[in-house]
């Protein structure tokens, strides 16, 4: 499969009064053409940074400092308005956390969706309506409910609604940010489903955000693992889960309990996420770390690859 977007050595500060805060730092990843590449990471690692930089989302006080992001080889971050404006959902969509934060509360569900479709193309109203439709029907929604509201739907049907929103102009990339939080297991699962089966038949990739890394375990080519806004480990799904190199990511999957097979005890990941303001010298986990030794307090570890194709950012590997 070829690359569909590349990502250089990406940096993104946060500037405030007491000082910068790096919440992505030198991230290097490769997305390629139909793949679905998982993000996994406590709250405050970088995921959501990392996909609001893809497409240009960032606000003051966020700034991106370095790096670049190529698609299809053109530089995102050298884009001007015009440019970007026809990236954003013709090529790269997002679907974000909160469902009900995502759409408009005091306009129907049908009118945004046509709006969407409206904004990028020089069609009649009619056919934009129709389209509206067929978009709700792919993700199962009947078109009766084209007249409602958000509020009038469950917590599903809007995430659905969201999902045919980032469908509406057939883009090669759709970025995913915890898109399952707020759902109970049984809808998410009916929801991921159905995203296979969308993928399958589009064929666009997909970067799906989660703290959740057995789901992610599931869905996912391939997982990369972010901690301080590091990246710290990456490769295949079922290495990363199954036989996991980071001891950060270890802690990660032994904080899931396992469906099938013999009740084991969960341990938890000891501490807090290091101060972003006040990075320590050296490995940024080496505070929560039980197998911290004294190189990792004054050498920071690189991203390195290892024979199987694994990429790992620590002394111990």
């Amino acid at each position: 499969m070829s690359a569909l977007l590349e990502i250089n050595n990406l940096c993104v500060d946060y500037v405030s009064p007491n000082g910068v805060a790096r919440a992505v730092n030198n991230v290097s990843l490769t997305i390629k053409e139909g793949e679905t590449l998982g993000i996994a990471g406590e709250s405050g690692c970088g995921k959501s940074t990392l996909a609001f930089a893809i497409s240009r989302l960032h606000k003051a006080p966020a700034l991106i400092s370095e790096g670049e992001i190529l698609y299809k080889g053109e530089d995102v971050l050298k884009m001007n308005d015009r440019k970007l404006r026809q990236f954003r959902w013709n090529d790269v969509s997002v679907v974000f956390q909160s469902a009900m934060n995502s759409l408009n509360p005091v306009i129907t569900i049908g009118e945004q969706l046509t709006d969407v479709i409206l904004a990028h193309k020089k069609i009649p109203y009619k056919q934009a309506h129709e389209k509206a439709v067929e978009l709700l029907s792919i993700v199962g929604i009947h078109g009766d409910r084209m007249g409602s509201f958000p509020h009038q739907l469950s917590g599903g049907m809007r995430q659905r609604v969201v999902i045919a929103v980032a469908l509406a102009l057939e883009p090669k990339l759709i970025i995913m940010d915890e898109p399952t939080t707020a759902l109970d297991v049984v809808v998410e699962r009916e929801i991921l489903n159905e995203l296979y089966d969308l993928k399958t038949k589009f064929g666009f990739s997909i970067l799906f955000i989660s703290h959740d890394l057995s789901l992610m375990g599931e869905i996912a080519d391939r997982i990369g693992v972010m901690y301080a806004g590091n990246l710290i480990e990456l490769g295949d799904a079922q290495q990363v889960f199954g036989a996991p190199e980071h001891p950060y990511t270890k802690g990660l999957v032994a904080s899931f309990p396992t469906i099938h097979g013999p009740k084991e005890r969960l341990y938890g990941i000891p501490g807090n996420p290091v101060n972003l303001l006040d990075i320590p010298t050296g490995c940024n986990f080496q505070a929560r770390c039980g197998e911290c030794f004294e190189k990792c307090k004054s050498v920071e570890p690189a991203l390195s690859a290892l024979a199987n194709g694994r990429q790992v950012s620590c002394h111990l590997v």
